[in-house]
């Protein structure tokens, strides 16, 4: 599973031009899934995003977490994160998953996250979306529940 961590002071997501989801400072957070990724990388995913430290403290240091702020995740389904372009200049999503895993994988690191006590917001599954992003920073952080190192 992979994610795109983003910063941000305020972030919404459009569907069909009406406001789906909308945060203040906090967390937008793209979800990926693979082929081969369960629950446990959901959870790894969820609990490593939670605790990231990637807040300033008071002394400007990125010392606090998004549940340290008590700010706010933005979840939305990005299955272009899968996308393979080592041949060619158009992508391959053969590693993604199929759409029912996938919806459930990224139900499962909504409710993670909602066991860290954060307000979550959610974009639309398998929907196309506009998404705009403050990002704070910037400050863009990529996981990859593969590589736990």
């Amino acid at each position: 599973m992979r994610a795109v961590v983003q910063r941000v002071r305020q972030a919404r997501v459009f569907v069909r031009d009406k406001v789906q989801a909308q945060i203040g400072s906090g967390l937008v957070v793209l979800i990926g899934v693979g082929q081969d990724d369960n629950e446990a990388d959901a959870t790894y995913l969820a609990d490593k995003i939670a605790r990231l430290r990637i807040f300033d403290d008071s002394e400007g240091k990125l010392n606090l977490s998004v549940t340290d702020i008590n700010g706010e995740v933005l979840v939305v389904s990005q299955f272009t994160l899968l996308g393979e372009v080592h041949k060619g200049r158009r992508p391959s999503y053969a590693k993604a998953a199929p759409a029912a895993k996938a919806a459930q994988l990224y139900r499962q690191v909504i409710a993670r996250f909602k066991t860290h006590q954060l307000r979550v917001s959610e974009g639309k599954f398998q929907e196309y979306m506009l998404v705009e992003i403050a990002n704070d920073g910037p400050v863009t952080i990529l996981l990859d529940s593969k590589k736990t190192f």
